[in-house]
């Protein structure tokens, strides 16, 4: 009997083993089997209603004698053009975003205004520190190794002759942090904890995509509550649910691992994950209203963090069968999520109306960047080149709308350049809360640009950098480096406002004083923590759902 016993031991200690040695590379080749782990480790329940922590059941003070509440609202993946403001929108315009296009109307639309990064998560560390998130190392999206391993096999399996590779290395996992471990550090000082020290009561819902580990989660980076997701990306609805219309585009790497990865679900405060008992962007809707709600008799701070329209595609039924006019199937559900995001965020801004909140909550609103190549739709950045995970105008020229109506004007349009890094100064300003004088503020205050009383640039230049790849955005002259490749591109955005020129050869002495100060700037922020793991080529003039045109330009982006 106990040499049987020791003979069961043995052989699952050695079958333990072998799991542990082979875990790294089964995951890399198998991405499904993270998602069970997931499932064992942290199992998805059934809806449960969620209850927010009500403030003082009269007013602390009138509305218009506290502090103003703050509601900074965050889509995800949004082209410039698929908003209706201005002439654009889905479907050649006949997919129209009101609400959306009121916060504009009503308020301050900032027509030069640029996302933190050309992928989610920098940006969204730029919006909540007021600083480059290279500052602190942050210059990539976490993603599951997995994702780049996945991606660049799956891409390189059908390259068309002469078309550059994806490059993956799998040597320098050891040397990357694990994922949730990627994110804005703990030392970091995050405008929901500059507000919550000024006596503000702090929530956020939707994603968040800036760390999973102790010290980085919401509850620990100033938000009273949360209620959402850690991750990048998560399902609208359940697919098998027949309210719910899906586009799965079989043409690119990342919508097939979504699809194997992604559950649907949330998390309250840090527990125990459960399904929404709405499609995802309606849910976060309904929520962002109880918040409102709940804190009418307090300033408050709203981060609304939606995923749409981030892939993967899904609308609901209902959505979709009120777009019957477009032909085309992923159009037509991109379409329904762009409505579902219009009527949510009117619904947001008509909770703030009914509870005489209207006129002094500063809302801001904004995309975390441009529209992606690898969703197959060619018109959703239009005028402008480039896509997501790219630093053209296509990855980070942003719609940017600020209104609050006690103060700025309504209907105005400013045309100086400014970023996701003057929302945290800005807001600061609005409150009265103090700027931390410990460390470098990059981001400006807005609100004297807003209302006249400064003109001119609000920043002398702007810069973003992912790895090697990097961009000055200087006196309407814009110089973007990649260092892979060696090129450069150089474009004077007053005369070519879609960067159809590349000036490189007929401006060398402008391109070498941008390229100084570019340089200057990287020295000063010193070397990329941690290297790259994926690059990934990004042909900037046409959709990975389009064949591959020898000679064309692409840059690679390194994550």
């Amino acid at each position: 009997m106990l040499r049987w016993i020791l003979a069961v031991a043995v052989g699952i200690a050695v079958l333990v083993g072998a799991v542990v040695y082979w875990a790294p590379s089964l995951l890399l080749h198998y991405p499904e089997l993270i998602a069970i782990i997931a499932g064992i480790r942290d199992p998805i329940g059934p809806n449960r209603p969620v209850v927010w922590q009500a403030g003082p059941d009269t007013p602390t003070a009138a509305p218009s004698e506290r502090p103003p509440n703050v509601v900074v609202i965050l889509v995800d993946d949004m082209g410039w053009n698929d908003l209706s403001w201005n002439g654009g929108g889905v479907a050649d315009g006949s997919v129209p975003t009101p609400n959306i296009n009121s916060l504009a109307r009503d308020g301050v639309e900032f027509s030069m205004g640029y996302a933190g990064n050309a992928t989610c998560a920098p940006s969204r560390a730029a919006i909540l520190t007021g600083r480059y998130p290279q500052r602190f190392g942050f210059e990539s999206t976490p993603a599951p190794p997995a994702l780049g391993n996945f991606a660049a096999r799956m891409r390189n399996a059908n390259l068309a002759p002469g078309e550059p590779p994806a490059v993956f290395r799998a040597d320098l996992i050891d040397q990357v942090p694990a994922m949730n471990d990627q994110g804005v550090p703990p030392s970091e000082i995050t405008l929901a904890e500059l507000l919550h020290e000024n006596g503000y009561r702090t929530a956020m819902l939707g994603k968040w995509h800036l760390g999973g580990t102790e010290g980085m989660r919401p509850m620990e980076q100033g938000f009273d509550e949360f209620l959402g997701f850690l991750s990048g990306a998560q399902l609208f609805g359940d697919p098998d649910d027949p309210e719910i219309i899906s586009s799965r585009q079989l043409f690119d790497p990342i919508d097939l691992f979504l699809w194997k990865l992604l559950p649907f679900a949330v998390t309250k405060d840090g527990g125990p994950r459960f399904e929404p008992d709405e499609y995802m962007t309606d849910y976060l809707s309904s929520e962002a209203v109880k918040v409102i709600e709940a804190n009418r008799n307090r300033p408050f701070f709203l981060y609304l963090a939606y995923n749409a329209p981030h892939t993967p595609l899904q609308a609901t039924k209902a959505d979709y069968d009120a777009l019957s006019h477009i032909e085309d199937h992923a159009t037509r559900v991109y379409a329904g999520m762009i409505r579902a995001l219009d009527r949510g965020i009117g619904r947001v801004l008509d909770a703030l109306e009914r509870n005489g909140l209207e006129e002094n909550t500063l809302v801001i609103f904004s995309s975390d960047n441009g529209g992606a190549n690898y969703i197959g739709l060619p018109d959703v950045n239009k005028p402008f080149r480039g896509w997501k995970m790219t630093l053209f105008e296509g990855g980070l020229h942003s719609p940017f709308f600020v209104k609050w109506p006690v103060v700025l004007p309504a209907g105005k349009k400013l045309d100086t350049p400014i970023a996701h890094i003057d929302v945290f100064a800005t807001v600061a300003a609005a409150a009265g809360a103090e700027i931390p004088a410990d460390r470098k503020i990059d981001g400006v205050n807005l609100l004297p640009f807003a209302t006249g009383e400064k003109s001119g640039d609000a920043h002398e230049a702007l810069f973003w950098r992912s790895g090697d790849y990097s961009l000055i955005l200087a006196g309407g002259w814009k110089l973007q480096v990649s260092g892979r490749e060696d090129k450069r591109w150089l474009f004077h955005l007053a005369d070519d406002p879609t960067e159809q020129r590349n000036l490189i050869d007929t401006e060398p002495e402008k391109a070498a004083e941008l390229e100084r100060r570019l340089d200057a700037h990287n020295q000063e922020l010193g070397p990329r923590p941690w290297p790259v793991l994926v690059e990934a080529p990004i042909a900037i003039d046409r959709t990975l759902a389009e064949p591959y045109t020898p000679g064309e330009e692409y840059v690679y982006w390194p994550n």
